[in-house]
């Protein structure tokens, strides 16, 4: 709650008086040096004050006087403030958004904040006292921004139109939070680049409104990545043109796709689509069951694709650039986790045709986990040919073996809980780049199967940071800039434990809690019950 009124008027009575009397007292201290008889400076001997010609005493007028404003309350919490004496900023019938010149691009961000503030929006216009100006310019790091509220106005400034925006959800946050926004200056920025919500639609549908309702409630919390995990082995949930045949009955067509998407830009978030493979691609396989992985006793794995023939490939390819097309973000997900063929104890003797494909490919000493490798190689430089960045999880990267995962791929740690799973130190240790899912604390799986907790937003806000990779545990320091962010998860195991409203109630404060730690990663100040309140007050 603000400790001051913003606006001063509710001071009490008794200040007021004491200011009229002060005011008085130092307007009747003038006069004559004696406090009787003539002025000295008055030639004709008489009174100064009746003189026709001099100016008559001021009249007592009482100001306001304001104390430092605080830090407007928000979640994530602003960066920094500089505090500053003034009445502070609130929306009224007259106040209005208006873009600064040159900062025309500003037009979406300036006509959302206007309706949700319920205050015009007046386009490129002079700013005048009452008005919210955004403005782009100014030097800065992605995503930050500068609010300065200051003469009954506030004005938002940011190198890039992502940080304008962060600038106005905190501008919305404080209003709606106190009905104002404090006098001063917040400077405000992210600690890491990648902040947000992964979505496993394919085991468990949600409709696109129930998606753009997220969306929304991630751009208050500056959150600025969807993962949308949308193929598995029970289902493939968006429409197909090169492949209509493995399409779930229950799918996102692509024009809900699109309109998803157009939200999501708006709102400055990226959506991130994963398609899995080599392993759980069930769904896909039922309409291509020649392509399921066998064992040697000709035993189909749940999900895993045979890697060894070059239809697998060219099917999965087809897939990836097709969906590349579709969404438009600097990311494409490959999946490559939890391949079964290397869940057993030898996969050169249980998988015999995956071992010789790696002998011809890779030379004598390559074996099934060398062919698997190569499999995320070739599916990333795929992804890399449509212009975007490949992820995938941290499962698929392999211990020694004669081929290497491909530098640029972005490892998304999620367990150290599966075999072969290596510790996240490794990675970084090799210099790659990491993303932080750890399912530990980050993953919402319904139904809580293979001793999975539903986590709670307070464990989130109290013990875990980006660091915190797998387990409680965090990497060293030195490695901090190497982890570019994280994601809150949720995954449908057993589909039917929670209705889509259960989840969206479940995951409302851990992703929130999840949120102020990846915008600042230091020890909140606020304890987790005045976090939990804040939070209920400003979104």
């Amino acid at each position: 709650m603000m400790r001051y009124s913003i606006r001063g008027p509710r001071r009490g009575s008794a200040l007021l008086a004491t200011a009229v009397a002060l005011a008085t007292v130092a307007a009747c201290s003038g006069g004559s040096p004696s406090g009787s008889g003539p002025s000295a400076s008055s030639p004709s001997g008489t009174s100064a004050s009746a003189s026709p010609t001099s100016a008559p005493p001021p009249s007592p007028t009482p100001t306001r006087t304001y104390p430092l404003s605080t830090a407007p309350l928000t979640v994530p919490a602003v960066g920094a403030h500089e505090a500053a004496r003034g009445p502070g900023w609130k929306p009224v019938p007259t106040a209005g958004i208006v873009i600064a010149a040159g900062s025309e691009g500003l037009a979406d961000e300036a006509k959302l904040l206007a309706g949700e503030l319920k205050i015009a929006y007046r386009g490129a216009v002079a700013a005048r006292a009452g008005d919210v100006e955004l403005a782009l310019g100014g030097k800065g790091a992605p995503e930050s921004y500068t609010l300065t509220t200051r003469d009954d106005r506030v004005r938002i400034t940011g190198p890039d139109q992502a940080g304008v925006f962060y600038g106005t959800r905190t501008l919305k946050q404080s209003v709606k939070g106190s009905g104002a926004m404090p006098e001063g200056t917040v400077t405000d920025a992210p600690a890491k680049p990648q902040r947000g919500l992964n979505l496993d639609i394919a085991r468990k549908f949600f409709t696109a409104e129930w998606i753009e309702a997220r969306l929304r409630g991630m751009a208050d919390l500056k959150l600025n990545q969807f993962g949308l995990h949308f193929s598995d082995d029970q289902g493939f949930r968006i429409a197909s043109d090169t492949h209509p045949e493995i399409v779930s009955a229950q799918h996102l067509t692509k024009a809900e796709v699109r309109r998803i998407l157009a939200l999501a830009q708006t709102l400055h978030i990226t959506v991130v689509p994963e398609i899995d493979s080599p392993g759980h691609l069930g769904a896909v396989l039922r309409a291509y069951p020649e392509l399921r992985l066998l064992n040697v006793q000709g035993v189909p794995r749940q999900g895993a694709i045979d890697i060894s023939k070059p239809a697998s490939a060219k099917l999965v390819d087809e897939l990836l650039r097709e969906y590349a097309a579709l969404f438009p973000g600097g990311w494409f997900h490959v999946g490559a986790d939890e391949y079964q063929a290397l869940t057993v104890r030898s996969p050169e003797a249980s998988y015999p045709q995956l071992a010789a494909a790696a002998r011809q490919k890779y030379g004598a000493q390559a074996r099934v986990q060398d062919l698997a490798e190569g499999w995320l190689n070739d599916r990333a430089a795929v992804v890399r040919g449509t212009g975007k960045v490949p992820k995938a999880w941290n499962d698929g990267f392999f211990r020694g073996g004669v081929v290497q995962a491909d530098q640029g791929i972005e490892v998304e740690y999620w367990t150290g809980k599966e075999i072969g799973a290596r510790p996240p130190a490794e990675y970084l240790a090799e210099g790659r780049k990491v993303v932080n899912l750890n399912d530990e604390f980050l993953y919402y799986v319904l139904g809580e199967p293979n001793d999975f907790t539903y986590p709670t937003g307070r464990r989130i806000y109290e013990q875990w940071t980006p660091l915190v990779l797998r387990g409680t545990t965090p990497v060293p320091a030195r490695y901090d800039s190497q982890i570019l962010g994280g994601r809150f998860a949720v995954w449908c195991d057993l589909s039917r434990s929670q209705t889509a409203a259960q989840v969206a109630d479940g995951i409302r404060m851990p992703l929130t809690a999840t949120a102020q730690k990846l915008w600042d990663e230091r020890k909140p100040t606020a304890t987790w019950d005045q976090f939990r309140a804040l939070a209920q007050r400003v979104r």
